[in-house]
Order: C-alpha cells, then sequence, then structure tokens
C-alpha cells in the first residue's frame, strides 16, 4: 500500500485535535494528563493553564484535589525536565526514561571524573529518604561529607537518577512553592517504580498526544537516543504519511486526522507548553519568521496564544490595584474578529488567573504589531 500524504495545515489541525485545542472536552484532570502525556511544569502555574484552556469548565480546585489526592505528580520526566504527570504513568515510564536522563550528566562529565555515580546516588536516596527537603539542603549535605568535590554537579547526579518528586506546599495557589521541597517516590507514593522499560508503549503515546511525527521528533520530546530503532520495531503496527517536504511521518491508526477546513479557535497556551516543545521544529504552529521570537538566552519559552491554529502571539499577566490585565504582544496585524475573539477569552483567563480581584482587562502591547 502506497504512503498517503498530508499537507502542513492538515497536520497542525490533526495535532491540535489530539491536544484538545480544536474544541475544549468535558473530562477529568488526570485523564486529560495522560491523553497530553504529560505536561511540562518547570513553573507551578503553567500546566493549571494548560488544562483551562483544553478542558469544559475546568477550575483550579479540580487540579488541586487530583494532586492532594496524589493522583498527579510533578518531578523529572521527558527531557529530564519538571513534567506533571499521572502517578500511573510516572512510576509505568520512569525507568524507561532513564536512558535520557543518564546521558542528561554530558553537562557536567568534566565536573564528575572519577565519581562514583552509583554511590552518590545512595547518599541522595538516604538523605531525601529522611523526609522531603529542597535541592539547597542536598548540596549543603554533599558538601559536608564530600568537601574536595563540586556539590552542585554531585546534586545533578541524584536528580537525573534518583526518582524523585516536588512535594505540594499547603495554601500555595498552584500547589506548589517556587523552591519545592522534593521527596523519594516510593516513599511519597507508597509503591516503587516500574522496572520495566516499555520505549514502544511511550512511543505510541507520544503519537496519540502529538502524532503524526517522525522519529526524531520523539527524540526532541522524550530524549531517547534510540528513538529510530523504537519506530522501526513499531512500524508494522503504525500508519506511515508524508509531509510537504516529503518527511516520512508515523501516527497510531485511526487517529483523529481532521481535514484542513476544520475551524481553530482562538487558544492561550502558557509558558513552556509541550505543544511547543515537542518537535524538531516549530513550523507545524509558528512561521518561519516568528519562531525567533520563543527563543531566549535562558531557554524561556513564553505563554503564547494561537490564531487559525498558529501562534500569533505572547502574552502576560499581572494584578495591579487590584486589576487584573492580560497584556498581548502580537507578531503582526490580527483581523478584527480574531481581536475579539482574544480579548473575550483573555479576559476569562484573567479571571481564571486572579479570581479575587476586583476589576479584568485585556491590553495590547502598543509597539507590538497592529
Amino acid at each position: 500500500m502506497g504512503e498517503s500524504t498530508i499537507s502542513a495545515r492538515a497536520l497542525n489541525r490533526a495535532t491540535l485535535a489530539r491536544q484538545m485545542l480544536l474544541a475544549r472536552e468535558r473530562m477529568k484532570p488526570v485523564s486529560a494528563i495522560e491523553r497530553l502525556a504529560g505536561m511540562q511544569a518547570q513553573w507551578p502555574r503553567p500546566p493549571f493553564v494548560g488544562l483551562w484552556t483544553r478542558l469544559e469548565g475546568f477550575t483550579r480546585e479540580d487540579l488541586l484535589k487530583a494532586i492532594e489526592r496524589r493522583d498527579v505528580v510533578r518531578g523529572t520526566f521527558m527531557r529530564g525536565t519538571i513534567h506533571l504527570v499521572s502517578t500511573k504513568d510516572y512510576l509505568a515510564f520512569r525507568q524507561t526514561l532513564q536512558p535520557a536522563l543518564s546521558e542528561g550528566l554530558s553537562v557536567v562529565r568534566d565536573r564528575i571524573k572519577d565519581v562514583d555515580v552509583p554511590a552518590i546516588v545512595k547518599q541522595g536516596r538516604a538523605f531525601f529518604m529522611r523526609g522531603p527537603e529542597t535541592f539547597s539542603a542536598l548540596r549543603d549535605h554533599l558538601k559536608s561529607r564530600t568537601k574536595t568535590l563540586d556539590e552542585r554537579a554531585l546534586a545533578y547526579i541524584v536528580r537525573m537518577h534518583l526518582p524523585l518528586l516536588q512535594t505540594p506546599k499547603e495554601g500555595s495557589p498552584w500547589a506548589w512553592a517556587a523552591s519545592s521541597d522534593f521527596a523519594v517516590a516510593e516513599s511519597w507514593l507508597g509503591k516503587p517504580v516500574d522496572g520495566v522499560e516499555r520505549p514502544d508503549v511511550l512511543a505510541t503515546r507520544y503519537l496519540s498526544a502529538f502524532g503524526p511525527a517522525t522519529a526524531g521528533d520523539f527524540k526532541a520530546w522524550s530524549g531517547l537516543r534510540a528513538a529510530k530503532e523504537i519506530f522501526e520495531a513499531l512500524r508494522p503496527t503504525l500508519t506511515v504519511l508524508r509531509d510537504d517536504r516529503k518527511r516520512e511521518l508515523f501516527d497510531v491508526p485511526k487517529a483523529p486526522r481532521p481535514g484542513e477546513d476544520a475551524a481553530a479557535p482562538v487558544r492561550f497556551l502558557p509558558e513552556f507548553d509541550n505543544l511547543l516543545l515537542s518537535y524538531t521544529d516549530k513550523a507545524r504552529f509558528v512561521a518561519e519568521p516568528y519562531q525567533s521570537r520563543l527563543t531566549s538566552r535562558n531557554l524561556l519559552l513564553p505563554a503564547t496564544f494561537t490564531v487559525d491554529g498558529l501562534v500569533a502571539c505572547t502574552w502576560t499577566s499581572e494584578t495591579k490595584r487590584q486589576t487584573a490585565t492580560l497584556t498581548l504582544t502580537p507578531f503582526a496585524a490580527i483581523a478584527k474578529p480574531a481581536r475579539e475573539a482574544l480579548e473575550e477569552e483573555g479576559e476569562r483567563l484573567a479571571r481564571f488567573l486572579d479570581p479575587g480581584a476586583r476589576s479584568y482587562a485585556v491590553a495590547w502591547n502598543k509597539t507590538a504589531a497592529r
């Protein structure tokens, strides 16, 4: 059977459908997080915004309750970054991701020559098993025991090898404090991480959430170097497509792939949204002239919004004098109907972010294109 082709616009719509960005869906937060294959969570607030923009009737309390029940956890996961995932997925896939996490030590390789890595991990485990602690406290502990070694590099070994979870802080509006304590996953959840590696299952979960995609895209999302081999092993079970650039794309059979004419309403995305971090390039959602505007020296991905399925602007929020304001900075002129839709949706987002404010507003950056 010959390979089918898929246009750039249809590719955009397929991923938006799986990411619940064509229409808000009625779904529990835990189920949504699993469908999204996890949510990047460098900062505490972004996953709340990411679920608000995807789920019908979502409230902050919905996710806070799931976190309190420990059905959802926050810890080092894909790409060695902090993610919000279901407890079920964390236990099932943490070991699968370990090869990528171990390779992450390359950034400190010159600082850990001749270090006994298993011994340091053992020290870290013993330290955190005493109770939740910050990484600053861990570094002080390691420094007191290994005075001639680089305690920051040693702490990084622990971060990449020991399954740790950030513990919520009671009363925090977004569940976690800016600087959170960590606990050993097994002690926090009362269950051990599954020792079985399931790269094939993880790859199909990725395609369900982000496909159609290349093996390289899966590698960019997961950090697993063996992405090509994983996809080759799965090839007989997958649908194979070609995009406008003749690249080979893989997908799970019967996955939703709406046509090019599917309507894509305006949507606000939080900082670090995985929609923009899960491919080798951002062309699926960001026009080439604007991609550099989403890149910063400190690798922070700003909050954005989409118009007709493409990122068209960045946004920030601020509450001053009891007025919660969303400020939008468009990349180029935005047509009046889209501007009106953004202002309406933006005010709803401002109310979600600060329900205690007395008034709400959406402002357009005057220095931006109009």
